[in-house]
Parts: C-alpha cells; sequence; structure tokens
C-alpha cells in the first residue's frame, strides 16, 4: 500500500498551470472551485447545449466548448460522464492536447476499456474523490479534505506523478490520504462496489425487505422506516468505527439477530453471484452492454429509471420526508434523461 499526504505533495510541481475541467456536474464544481481557491487558474468546458453552463459562469468561471477549454490548457480533468468521453476525443478533444499536459480522469472506465485512447505525448493519469461532489467541496471548505484514489495510465514527461500529486493537493484530497492503485483496479472494484453492495445490492435488499414486510399486512409506512429510513444510523456507525461499533451501538438482540440471519440471507449463492458480477466487469462484458445501451439511445434505461421510480417505497418515503424538515428532504428527484456533467 503506497499512501500519499500533503508532505508528499509538491504544489510546485504545477505552478502557474492553467487547468481545463471538463464538465461542471457532481465532481466538475468541486474539481473547478477547489483548484481555484488552491490558485490555479481554472477554466470550465462544457458543450454548447450543457444545462451547467449558466452555473459555472454565474461563479465565476470562463466557459468554452470542451476542445477550446483543453487547448493550450497545462492541466485538463475529464469529469464528464463515462458514455459521453469517446464522443469529445471523437469531435476534437485529442487533438485539442497541447504536447506534455497532464490529462486526467476521475474513473477508469475510458481508458480501461478502450473507448478513448489518449495521444502519446501527453501524461495521463487519474484522480478519483471517494466522495460525491458536494462532499468534496464541503470538505475542503472545512480544511478536512475527502480521499482520494491516484493511478498513472502513462507518463511521457517522467513528470506524471508528482505532477498528479499537486492536483490531488489542490483538490484537497492528501489531507485525508491518497491511495495509489491502478487504472484496472480502480475500475473494475468500482464498478463491483456500486454493482453488489452500494448501490445494486443496497437498493435490492431494502426492496425486498420492504416488500417482504407490506406483503405479509405490515404498514408500509412502517415497513419504510424499518428498511430503508434506519440504514442511514447503521450506515453512519459503520462508516465512523467499522462493523464492530455498529455492533456495540445497537441492541444485543439487534446484533444476535445480525449473527443468526445475516449469513443465512448472504449465503454462498449470493456470493457465487457476486463473482459472477466481478467476471462480467472483468471480462468487459458489462462494459460492452454499458456502451451498446448508450450507442442504441438508452431506451431500457430509461424505461427501468421510470419504473423504479414509481416503486411504492418512493411514494410513502417522499410522503414521509415531506415532514421531516431536519434531513432537507428533495421534494423531486428527476427522472427523465439529462446530462450530468
Amino acid at each position: 500500500m503506497q499512501m500519499y499526504y500533503d508532505e508528499d505533495a509538491d504544489p510546485g510541481q504545477l505552478e502557474g498551470a492553467t487547468v481545463a475541467v471538463l464538465g461542471y456536474g457532481s465532481q466538475g464544481h468541486a474539481h473547478a472551485q477547489n483548484l481555484r481557491d488552491s490558485g490555479y487558474r481554472v477554466r470550465v468546458g462544457l458543450l454548447p447545449q450543457s444545462r451547467s453552463r449558466a452555473k459555472a459562469a454565474a461563479d465565476g468561471f470562463e466557459v468554452l466548448d470542451p476542445a477550446a477549454a483543453a487547448s493550450g490548457a497545462d492541466v485538463v480533468m475529464v469529469l464528464v460522464p463515462d458514455h459521453e468521453q469517446a464522443r469529445l476525443f471523437h469531435e476534437g478533444l485529442g487533438e485539442a492536447l497541447q504536447p506534455g499536459c497532464l490529462l486526467l480522469f476521475a474513473h477508469g472506465f475510458s481508458i480501461h476499456y478502450g473507448t478513448v485512447i489518449p495521444p502519446r505525448d501527453c501524461d495521463v493519469a487519474m484522480v478519483a474523490p471517494k466522495a460525491p461532489g458536494h462532499m468534496v467541496r464541503s470538505c475542503f471548505r472545512e480544511q478536512i479534505g475527502c480521499p482520494a484514489l491516484l493511478a498513472i495510465h502513462q507518463d511521457h514527461t517522467g513528470r506524471a506523478l508528482p505532477r498528479t500529486l499537486a492536483y490531488a493537493r489542490g483538490l484537497g484530497a492528501t489531507r485525508a490520504g491518497v491511495l495509489h492503485t491502478t487504472f484496472r483496479e480502480e475500475t473494475e472494484t468500482d464498478l463491483f462496489g456500486e454493482q453488489a453492495v452500494l448501490c445494486g445490492g443496497v437498493s435490492a435488499l431494502v426492496k425486498a425487505g420492504f416488500e417482504t414486510l407490506t406483503e405479509a399486512g405490515y404498514q408500509p409506512e412502517l415497513a419504510y422506516f424499518e428498511c430503508l429510513h434506519e440504514l442511514k444510523l447503521i450506515v453512519d456507525l459503520m462508516y465512523q468505527g467499522g462493523i464492530s461499533l455498529m455492533r456495540y451501538s445497537v441492541s444485543d438482540t439487534a446484533e444476535y439477530g445480525d449473527y443468526q440471519s445475516g449469513e443465512f440471507l448472504i449465503d454462498q449463492g449470493v456470493r457465487d453471484r457476486m463473482r459472477t458480477i466481478l467476471a462480467r466487469i472483468q471480462d468487459g462484458t458489462f462494459a460492452e452492454a454499458w456502451i451498446d445501451e448508450n450507442r442504441s439511445g438508452r431506451r431500457e434505461f430509461l424505461d427501468r429509471r421510470e419504473r423504479e421510480s414509481q416503486h411504492q417505497i418512493e411514494e410513502v418515503g417522499s410522503r414521509l420526508r415531506s415532514r421531516m424538515s431536519w434531513i432537507q428532504p428533495v421534494a423531486e428527484v428527476p427522472v427523465a434523461a439529462g446530462e450530468r456533467s
């Protein structure tokens, strides 16, 4: 394991650098604002139709088309969604990169699966914060930082690592720690974590628990509290002190139920299916399916998004959360197709 902190990162490696941040969504706004606050000249690259252009301009950034923003920049961070990156490069981004620049990504998908082939005369690396953009920004402002991953794919100048560390420091990540990895390892573990645990696994488990209780005749509001609302309390404890703190903090009855039922539910069959998910990620099957879905207009993806938004747990939760002012509930979550860059 190699971890880097502030003392390992020399900001002088990017002294006077101009940084182009392509995208101004969840991650883009945080990178642009943090780097500007760290003293870098930052401009934002967005497509003409992007709904984020007005926001970036209102925040005081020069906003250009992606290729124009990248032209002449010393550092270019690509923060548009994975499925849009290949099109940017096909439409002139690769040619706009100046020789010797540092080309950065926050996720390894496009490089690892070969949808983007970067120019040979630039450094290619990754700085991937392990938090959503609003936390990257808020932690920076609180001077605590968010941890991140770092990887080097191409070291044309011989200075890819120190320059990438300087960027990570400007982002605030070296305050919390930056773990050295590879594009392959980051991509495959990130996709697996999302699909098997954090998104696919958790959302399916929550819905299954909710449906089991409501089908047995229990109130849907009660099922919501037991299977979704209280999940945050458990995750916060695990976040702060691991599984041990969670088990220490709950009742002995809950801890005993954990030992009795957890492994019965998540049995060898689940582990085998997790290995299948990982294999599909490793051999490119998942990536190919996602690329094909986008090429064909995303109809199945958008239809599923719409259907999931109509699940009973969403209706019940929205109604209950509307009375919980302390959690700042989101009144209406958009479900239509929309760009997040």
